[in-house]
């Protein structure tokens, strides 16, 4: 059975109704004059594997060959975004 609150006991007691959520994992519901307003719930992370992927997908092709020529590197080095690296 879900706990109800009202308003003025949720101020005045929510560091013991967020403590109740996070050790029981039930909700508690937050009334004003008799009606339900909020719900006070345990905050679940999302377990979910992240897709990859993208806009980008299977419209881009990196040559295996790609990092083989340093002029690219050098010259991001040797500009003058690094004067002090010589």
């Amino acid at each position: 059975m879900q706990k109800v609150t009202n308003i003025s006991e949720a101020k005045a007691t929510l560091s013991h109704l967020i403590k109740m959520v996070q050790e029981t994992n039930e909700p508690i519901l937050i009334g004003k004059a008799g009606q339900p307003i909020a719900v006070l719930s345990a905050f679940k992370a999302d377990s979910t594997p992240r897709k990859l992927g993208g806009s980008w997908e299977g419209k881009v092709e990196i040559t295996t060959d790609f990092d083989e020529d340093d002029s690219l590197t050098n010259s991001f080095y040797n500009s003058s975004i690094f004067p002090d690296r010589k």
